[in-house]
């Protein structure tokens, strides 16, 4: 087995969490290494269901070691309460968990300064959980990490002067949220004795790992469309979720990286602002949104829904490497007669397969399609490929022939057994 990437192809939302899940059980360490607690990994056990935000998905497998990476940004409160409700459902999630010693910790008043962004003239849509102006801190070399959290004296030290920072621009733009820095201090001072055991230096327990022969996987939280380098900037996150995230946000060197795989829906979901080409803005999005339960599991949100976008799909794997997908979500589509796919844009009435670089060119993007006939019967379930009827298999078909990219793996329902694995795939020989 080898050192595997997981990543969302599209805008998030894909499924990554079902997948590294049924993944687990083949590594030793499952890596998370972007992002906060600002988009959750969903994942259904029979009638159970985990909604897991910090903690890496592959907690729910005993024995397996989860690593929150360096280049997460942490809440220490959001974090146990995620412990504490793994431990109801029986997961000793202390005893696996490990945190990097230089992730960065998120404080409320964070989340008091997002709220500037959302006052702005281009508002993105964030969760105003804080993770912008973390990250914001970090990049400006006056964030604190969790090995500052550790040493108590420093810690109250620098930990006023942050949230001081933050209330004085939140003034500057009429906030007057209530933030008791005191309070903070003593509530973030005992959450680091708790989270003492876990912190570590991450990196070098996986390249010690590595060494000793353990296998890893990373999974990350947004999509490759919300990278901060090469998503659809200014609506994007504040971190790198594409395949190069994880070797910085881990500290595992790229020469260690066996392989990635993609996830994508079998059409494509947003949240937020931004432009969306093929965003169904009829019966049919509505549709796709109550079949799929389209809302955000952290925030609820309906997110906006629409066909599959073949240039996003061929840009994301680009940009990643990935030669093998899983397609999530197929059963979402069966009661659907036709199903339109975007093959390509057309811009200022030139056709084009490219990722334009601005939201503004790509808010001008009208998706060309063509309309495929819909199955019109369940595959919900579904494990066997030769099983699925033949407009469905005709349609993963169309999208591998239009990406270039093999679907190895296709997904029909929530649940682990409810996935196809195809014989003879890339995505079986990677995966063993």
């Amino acid at each position: 087995m080898s050192n595997l990437i997981i990543l969302g192809a599209q805008w998030g939302d894909e499924g990554k969490g079902k997948l590294v899940d049924i993944l687990a059980d083949r590594f030793d360490y499952i890596v998370r290494y972007q992002g906060g607690n600002n988009a959750g990994h969903t994942i259904w056990i029979g009638e159970r269901k985990f909604v897991l935000r910090l903690v890496p998905s592959g907690i729910l497998h005993p024995g397996k070691t989860a690593v929150i990476g360096n280049g997460l940004v942490v809440d220490p409160i959001g974090l146990f309460e995620e412990v504490e409700a793994l431990n109801a459902a029986g997961i000793d999630a202390e005893k696996q968990l490990r945190i990097s010693n230089r992730a960065h910790v998120l404080f409320p008043s964070h989340r008091m300064v997002e709220k500037i962004s959302e006052m702005g003239r281009a508002p993105i849509g964030t969760t105003l959980k804080g993770i912008g102006p973390c990250y914001e801190d970090k990049i400006g070399r006056r964030g604190i990490r969790m090995a500052d959290l550790l040493d108590r004296g420093y810690f109250r030290e620098c930990v006023r002067g942050l949230i001081e920072d933050h209330e004085t621009r939140a003034r500057a733009f009429g906030i007057d949220d209530e933030i008791d820095a005191d309070d903070i201090a003593a509530r973030y001072a005992e959450a680091a004795e708790r989270m003492r055991p876990m912190i570590c230096d991450t990196s070098a327990l996986l390249n010690q790992a590595m060494r000793e022969g353990k296998n890893l996987l990373f999974e990350g939280a947004q999509g490759t469309m919300l990278d901060i380098d090469h998503g659809t900037y200014p609506f994007v996150t504040s971190s790198n979720s594409s395949a190069g995230g994880a070797c910085t946000g881990s500290g595992v060197p790229p020469t260690k990286i066996d392989a990635v795989i993609g996830i994508s829906k079998t059409y494509t979901t947003r949240v937020g602002g931004g432009p969306f080409p093929t965003e169904a803005l009829d019966a049919a999005g509505d549709e796709i949104r109550d079949r799929g339960h389209e809302f955000g599991s952290v925030t609820g949100r309906p997110r906006r829904c629409g066909w599959f976008d073949t240039p996003v799909l061929k840009y994301s794997a680009a940009i990643n490497g990935f030669e093998t997908m899983v397609v999530t979500k197929l059963d979402v589509l069966d009661e659907l007669a036709e199903i339109p796919v975007c093959v390509a844009y057309s811009i200022d009435g030139n056709v084009t397969m490219e990722m334009p670089a601005t939201v503004r060119e790509l808010a001008k993007a009208k998706p060309i399609y063509e309309t495929l006939p819909g199955w019109k019967s369940s595959t919900v379930g579904i494990s066997d490929w030769d099983q699925l009827p033949e407009a469905a298999k005709r349609y993963v078909e169309f999208l591998e022939a239009k990406t270039g990219v093999e679907a190895g793996c296709v997904s029909t329902g929530p649940e682990r057994m409810q996935t196809i694995v195809r014989v003879g795939s890339k995505f079986e020989r990677i995966t063993g």
